[in-house]
Formats: structure tokens, C-alpha cells, sequence
């Protein structure tokens, strides 16, 4: 991914939230919550963001998706909020391909998100189309896009 727009996309959802108030709230942060073995996936890239980080490291994953090795971001519990990783800015959100249509749905492993509950539409409209934005963003890069695919093929049944 080429490291501006990576960096446009981060920013685009830098203050937006899901809800009106910290979502964290509801559920103890449970999304921030990982270990050895969970953690929020690192775009294509977006590592070299990470480098020296003193809040959390990264994993390299045994699988692939699309092209790349998978790379997991584990953070201690608490980050500085501009420095999230961009999976954690646009989760509980996830882009689902159906008949070669780009979706923006729920996340299918966001299930200690008390969120899910109410789908897109208990969301914040803003979040949504930023989520959006950011999407779009993201598949007009080649390493991005075919991260997208492949990360909606393994999850898909």
C-alpha cells in the first residue's frame, strides 16, 4: 500500500466512532483486549507504522490473505487514540463481496461486540459513510484491494 493514501485512510476515521460516546463502554473494550492469539489484522503496509511502538506489537501470522502474510496488531489494552491501527479505527465494520459488489456489512468476528446486536443501522450514520469512504480508498490500491478479497473469501462459508 502506498503509505499516503494508507495514512489518508487512517485519517479520514481518526475522530469518528461508532456511537456518539466511546462504544469501549459497553463491553469493557473487549476489541482491545489481545493476545498471543488474537489481535486486529494490519493492512498492507501499515507495519512500518508500528515500528518501535511501545504500546502493542505485531505478530506475523502463519496464513495469507491475498498476497500477503498476515500481520496482527496486539496491543496492551489502551493506545494512543491517533495511533490506532486502521482495522481497529473501521471495526465493527467489514467489506463483504457479493456478486462482485463491494458491501460495507457487519464484521463476522466481531462477536464480543455488543454492537452486532443492532446492526449497521444502531450505528452512527457518519461512521458508516466514512467507513465507506475509507473502503473505497482503499480498493483503488492493488495490494489493499486484493488484501479486501482475500479477507472476504476467508471468511466467507
Amino acid at each position: 500500500m502506498n503509505i499516503p493514501n494508507l495514512e489518508l485512510a487512517r485519517s479520514i476515521l481518526l475522530d469518528e466512532t461508532p456511537l456518539a460516546h466511546d462504544c469501549g463502554s459497553l463491553c469493557g473494550a473487549a476489541c482491545c483486549q489481545g493476545n498471543d492469539h488474537t489481535g486486529m489484522l494490519l493492512f498492507p503496509g501499515e507495519e512500518t507504522l508500528y515500528e518501535g511502538c511501545t504500546f502493542g506489537r505485531i505478530l506475523i501470522g502463519k496464513e495469507t490473505i491475498g498476497q500477503q502474510k498476515t500481520r496482527v496488531f496486539v496491543c496492551r489494552g489502551t493506545c494512543p487514540r491517533e495511533q490506532r491501527p486502521l482495522s481497529c479505527r473501521l471495526f465493527p465494520l467489514f467489506l463483504r463481496f457479493r456478486d462482485g459488489v463491494p458491501r460495507v456489512r457487519l464484521d463476522p468476528r466481531a462477536h464480543m461486540c455488543p454492537l452486532r446486536r443492532y446492526g449497521i443501522a444502531g450505528l452512527k450514520q457518519s461512521f458508516v459513510e466514512r467507513a465507506e469512504e475509507v473502503y473505497n480508498l482503499l480498493l483503488q490500491d492493488e495490494d489493499c484491494a486484493d488484501f479486501l478479497h482475500g479477507l472476504d473469501r476467508a471468511f466467507s462459508l
